[in-house]
């Protein structure tokens, strides 16, 4: 039985020595992708169920769901970055300025006019599902990192 504990905690403790080496970027560009991908079959999942993904009158093209994801997940890794640098607690500041921004990216679904209500859930669903990705990866490396290290 002891035997078995302390190879449970060696592999545990190898796992976190090995999250630790990852560099912050790489593993925001790694959930950044399963994101957009992740993003872009949710909308591809509400197509199917006939919600109008348009904007007035405009069709959003599905490519525009990964790219935003993307984008913002670029945004993600260079916040996670820096405060991997500078924040006394990266991963927990992290966590509360990324809820906000994404609690934020709920205001331009909500506030377009002329927006079919399926479609504003929609939108601001997938949000929740690339946030759901990002996020938590971004988190898990940052509780890694000794202040002011990456």
């Amino acid at each position: 039985m002891a035997t078995t504990a302390t190879q449970i905690h060696a592999s545990t403790t190898r796992s976190k020595s090995n999250l630790a080496t990852i560099p912050v970027w790489r593993v925001g560009a790694l959930a950044g992708v399963l994101a957009a991908v992740a993003a872009t079959v949710f909308a591809l999942g509400a197509r199917a169920l006939d919600v109008p993904l348009e904007v007035d009158g405009d069709t959003i093209p599905l490519i525009a769901f990964a790219y935003i994801t993307l984008l913002w997940s670029a945004v993600g890794i260079v916040l996670a970055a820096v405060l991997a640098r500078r924040a006394k607690r990266p991963a927990r500041t992290f966590v509360v300025t990324t809820l906000v921004l994404t609690a934020l990216s709920f205001v331009p679904p909500l506030a377009t006019s002329d927006v079919d209500t399926a479609t504003r859930v929609t939108l601001s669903l997938s949000h929740v599902v690339a946030a759901a990705i990002v996020i938590p990866a971004l988190a898990v490396r940052l509780s890694h990192v000794r202040h002011g290290r990456q």
